[in-house]
């Protein structure tokens, strides 16, 4: 099957988070050390917990920019394609309209050409998605409302980690727990299978929404 998603990036992203966490976890398990004027030492307790705490916020910006280029990637195969918005299923049709309420009339209105095909560009922004709030349960609600699969395999757990991953990332930006707080409740170890997990969990679900391009189920099926 030839793909229209392009996985290159993903994959970059998601191997940058998993060096950083494995190279965590072998500071933490002092299998590296660290040298400061010549003198070797492990990792200190405290900047150990700051680092896992990072963790957490490299993990959740995977997630959402993810699952963001993703929903970007449906709006552009559509343009790509030349579908006009009568074609698309309702759902999309809906997604579409009530975005461009969001938008400034009269800028809209000098862009537009041909609106059947011109009111999908400006239905859609990427501000518009996903806002710190990214988890399963949000992952499936818009896959209802695109109609793409969020099925993975057992190894995934169903994407729970991203529940986890979401609260911690949101009491640090929000200044509810010190980064201190958030790393000590979790080893390094533990990091590095959650990411594992959630790697795996995203890249089934990119390669569904690539199944559901490919496929054109965007279209409205009568």
């Amino acid at each position: 099957m030839n793909r229209v998603l392009d996985l290159e990036d993903f994959d970059e992203r998601a191997n940058d988070v998993s060096n950083y966490l494995c190279f965590l976890r072998d500071l933490e398990q002092e299998k590296i050390l660290l040298s400061h004027d010549g003198v070797i030492s492990k990792i200190d307790t405290e900047l150990d917990k700051n680092l896992k705490a990072t963790g957490f916020l490299l993990l959740y910006n995977l997630v959402e920019s993810t699952m963001r280029n993703a929903i970007q990637s449906i709006f552009d195969e559509i343009i790509n394609q030349g579908v006009s918005f009568d074609q698309l299923r309702i759902e999309i049709k809906k997604i579409i309209l009530q975005n461009v309420k969001k938008r400034d009339v009269d800028k809209v209105l000098e862009q537009i050409k041909i609106i059947s095909l011109d009111i999908i560009k400006y239905g859609f922004s990427r501000d518009d998605v996903f806002s710190g709030n990214v988890d399963p349960r949000v992952i499936k609600g818009i896959a209802e409302k695109y109609g793409f699969s969020t099925t993975t395999d057992r190894d995934t757990r169903d994407g729970i980690d991203l529940v986890s991953i979401k609260k911690n990332r949101n009491d640090l930006a929000h200044g509810f727990m010190s980064f201190k707080e958030v790393g000590q409740n979790t080893s390094a170890e533990n990091l590095v299978e959650i990411s594992e997990r959630v790697i795996k969990y995203l890249r089934q679900i990119l390669e569904n929404i690539d199944e559901y391009l490919v496929n054109q189920e965007y279209l409205d099926s009568e």
